[in-house]
């Protein structure tokens, strides 16, 4: 029997290995911060602030900061806490890097308490974007820009023929330049939705003109090839700003994502739009179960093919999809569907490019007045951007204020943070091997400032928004990564399993069938934190970069173009491909987290790869696209694969097991290429063999009773061959002496037999017949509640059904469920809805 380990170090396919033979916390390197108050000084190799009294006076851009004299004022507050870090009662293991915690904790605590001071709190240092960029303030237009090493500035644009000798801007003695621009005749001296630039000059005496940092909105002409962009002047009169018409709704409890890309949305080989995008791409993922859309390339990038992850532009949207309302009406009909909306924020990097992008404001300068470090520890060599200053005060309130910017301005609830693995360590993850020795984590490879940085973001999210879901992108397995900033952690819900679409990948490429390892698959997917919660994924949109294709793609290859159709035989390639295609997703979901993503086509098995217009493909937009005709045609077989997504998704929120912490693997037989689960109440049975089926086969279970099936992979509806009855009863028999596993059948107390075909995946559930009844009634109940939510849609009403009626129950876990094979040909709302608020017996 395997469970999970609290203390499972995770394992990851290396690019390259990395020598690791120290026993002991390495020494903690120096290194100064950037932000021009904090005098640091060296102690037993950590560095802390200076005792000595600062007679000086520093400046956030608005008023000046006194600085604190003595270190001890902090330490005071804090000292408790840094002796009673709560981490480590969720792991031991972590004790010897006491000072690493105690360090990077104290920092922290220093770093909010100065914002605090100075800045009136953590919420009001990230309401950057009212003071900087372009904002109404009385009697005229107010642009204020950091940029210290200009030597001259002006404001340029439409409004002003693009000479900006009368609108010269003044610049503070913190490096902030500012201008006031009056009002003409009681109307806005820039009109909305103009072009404007700041125009500065440099040391060398060179002007150069660059895109406001914090424009909120950037176009390019579509017309010219590789044109410059614009900055936009953004500021639509009442009657054109998009009014949020519905409320956010409940933090799911286990999400569900469907990883999304707007612009290649389309059918058709094209830029998509974000109206486009809600009006038809929504309503399908509301309809597959889903209860998350996590929204890529929000950010305008000016490289279109970065896929959104070389931003230049950090507070505008993507102009390519539409206008910032555009965006908030993609975003309310989301919520009105009930789904939450998650961004890809990337804070780890930002574009090099100097024209368009952020990198155009460092001219040379020390990074004490930049966004980003100077050298070497500026420039990540392998993406070919820029990395920023976290230490730096301003760098803070811009991407702090970038969070609070995305959070209330277009109500996104929450953020799946990119490259978060560059952002912890100095090397960035490059040419490293991630083990799972804590030396790895904890030494002078890690970056403490962009560890700081992401435990304020943590505690600015859950202050302005209790309920948002964060998401961390990291490869390494920091242990803490997922703990909440108060126990000592990081403060991440969910950290992203990406270990486990390699895994998957390597299978694909270089195993035959029967060489796949039950007992690998099933380690591979349970190795994890159990206190630090993941999304599992099959497959990203990574894996389906040119160069890659799909996981459909690598099992079925050319026979997608021939051989997908319903009206004649499936080839075995073919029945082999939709077989495992759905077991391969499932056993992700059902095994390898606490959450599931899903890229978008990926549900259906969208064949080939994605590849974005570029000279090499003669700028071609017909990889860069979903062809969702592929599923709508009846007679194609990629409607069971979309089918059993749909039905694998109802199947949680049914018995909801992704959230429930039961996660028992009983079995995982290489002879049979058999893995056998629970999760929750539910028991799984995964049929690997590509010729074998097991009749009688006997399967281990916790609770004695009758078990039926809940989902079937083999079921007619999901293209399979029906060869497991959904109306047999399934009694269980008691193994061995109650409470002694060693005498129990694979260490589980009771046991029952079923029909595994080959290639197949079968859940089964335990029937609460004492419920049954009653459990009939919750589900008319449900039906009758959801008629009346869509009587209130149409009515325009939006409020919960809970608060009309909070009698109103949810199914049993245990209940007898409508068969969900039987359910699919006509899904229903009720699907997603009767047991949406399902409590684990665990939580």
């Amino acid at each position: 029997m395997v469970a999970l380990n609290p203390l499972l170090p995770p394992s990851f396919s290396p690019t390259s290995q990395v020598s690791r033979n120290k026993h002991r916390l390495p020494t903690q390197t120096s290194i100064p911060l950037t932000i021009p108050f904090r005098r640091l000084h060296a102690f037993n190799g950590f560095i802390f602030p200076s005792t000595k009294p600062i007679h000086h006076t520093v400046r956030s851009g608005f008023k000046g900061i006194a600085v604190m004299t003595d270190d001890k004022s902090t330490m005071s507050s804090t000292e408790e806490d840094l002796e009673n870090i709560a981490i480590f009662n969720v792991d031991p293991a972590l004790k010897p890097y006491k000072d690493h915690f105690n360090y990077r904790l104290k920092r922290y605590a220093d770093q909010k308490k100065l914002i605090e001071e100075y800045e009136g709190g953590l919420e009001e240092f990230a309401k950057g974007y009212l003071k900087f960029g372009f904002n109404r303030e009385e009697g005229g237009i107010v642009y204020r820009e950091w940029a210290p090493a200009a030597q001259e500035a002006q404001v340029i644009g439409d409004f002003n023929g693009w000479d900006g000798s009368n609108h010269r801007m003044e610049k503070s003695q913190f490096g902030v330049w500012s201008i006031k621009i009056p009002d003409v005749e009681g109307n806005p001296a820039i009109p909305h939705n103009s072009k404007v630039k700041f125009r500065f000059k440099h040391s060398d005496g060179v002007w150069v003109d660059r895109i406001p940092a914090w424009i909120k909105y950037a176009t390019v002409d579509p017309t010219r090839f590789a044109a410059p962009y614009d900055g936009v002047y953004w500021d639509p009169p009442l009657s054109e700003r998009y009014q949020f018409k519905y409320p956010r709704p409940p933090k799911p409890k286990a999400p569900k994502i469907y990883e999304a890309h707007v612009g290649m949305s389309s059918s058709e080989p094209r830029i998509n739009s974000y109206t486009e995008f809600a009006d038809d791409i929504l309503p399908r993922i509301r309809e597959n179960n889903y209860n998350t859309v996590q929204l890529m390339a929000v950010m305008e990038h000016s490289y279109y093919a970065s896929f959104g992850y070389h931003v230049t532009n950090f507070f505008a949207v993507s102009s390519r999809s539409g206008t910032p309302e555009d965006l908030k009406y993609l975003i309310d009909k989301a919520h009105s569907l009930g789904l939450h909306v998650l961004m890809d924020v990337v804070h780890s990097h930002a574009s090099n490019n100097v024209t368009d992008g952020l990198n155009g404001y460092d001219v040379g300068q020390g990074s004490q007045d930049s966004y980003f470090h100077t050298g070497d520890r500026g420039y990540h060599k392998l993406w070919d951007s820029r990395l920023f200053n976290y230490a730096n005060w301003e760098v803070l309130r811009f991407l702090l204020s970038n969070l609070r910017w995305w959070l209330e301005e277009f109500k996104f609830d929450g953020f799946r943070f990119d490259g978060v693995t560059s952002m912890l360590y100095h090397h960035h993850g490059i040419n490293t091997t991630f083990t799972g020795n804590y030396n790895e984590y904890f030494s002078e490879a890690t970056d403490v400032d962009a560890v700081v940085y992401l435990m304020l973001a943590d505690t600015l999210i859950r202050n302005i928004f209790p309920d948002a879901t964060v998401i961390a992108e990291d490869v390494s397995g920091m242990p803490g990564l997922g703990r909440p900033v108060s126990e000592g952690g990081i403060g991440f819900d969910y950290r992203l399993a990406m270990a486990i679409p390699d895994k998957w990948i390597d299978y694909l490429k270089n195993k035959k069938d029967h060489e796949w390892s039950m007992e690998e698959i099933s380690s591979s997917l349970t190795n994890r934190r159990y206190t630090e919660k993941c999304v599992s994924y099959a497959e990203s949109h990574d894996q389906a970069i040119v160069g890659d294709k799909t996981i459909a793609f690598f099992l079925m290859d050319e026979e997608m173009y021939s051989g997908m159709s319903c009206l004649t035989d499936a080839s075995p390639a073919i029945e082999r491909g939709i077989a495992l295609h759905k077991m391969i997703h499932f056993i992700t979901m059902a095994l390898g987290g606490e959450g599931y993503l899903n890229f978008m086509g990926n549900e259906f098995g969208h064949p080939e790869w994605i590849d974005f217009p570029r000279e090499g493909n003669g700028w071609s937009y017909e990889k860069c696209r979903r062809q969702w005709n592929l599923v709508d045609t009846d007679h194609l077989r990629y409607k069971f694969m979309n089918a059993f997504d749909r039905a694998m998704n109802l199947l949680d929120d049914k018995f909801s097991f992704l959230r429930s912490t039961k996660q028992i693997v009983s079995s995982t037989d290489e002879e049979d290429k058999v893995i056998v689960f629970e999760r929750g109440d539910l028991v799984f049975v995964f049929n690997f063999h590509p010729e074998n089926t097991y009749e009688g086969y006997k399967v281990g279970c916790d609770l004695p009773g009758k078990y039926r099936v809940a989902l079937d992979s083999d079921a007619w509806e999901f293209g399979g061959h029906g060869r497991v009855g959904h109306d047999i009863d399934h009694f269980t028999s008691p193994e061995g002496i109650p409470g002694v596993p060693e005498t129990n059948f694979n260490n589980r107390p009771n046991s029952f037999k079923v029909l595994s075909p080959a290639r197949s995946c079968v859940v089964y559930y335990r029937v609460d017949e004492n419920n049954k009844e009653n459990s009939n009634g919750k589900v008319v109940a449900a039906k009758e509640r959801l008629a009346a939510e869509d009587v209130g849609k149409v009515t325009g009403e939006s409020a919960s059904i809970e608060d009309k009626d909070p009698n109103l129950g949810v199914v049993e876990e245990t209940s007898t469920p409508v068969l969900l094979a039987e359910t699919l040909e006509k899904p229903t709302s009720l699907e997603s809805e009767v047991l949406d608020n399902n409590e684990d017996a665990d939580n």
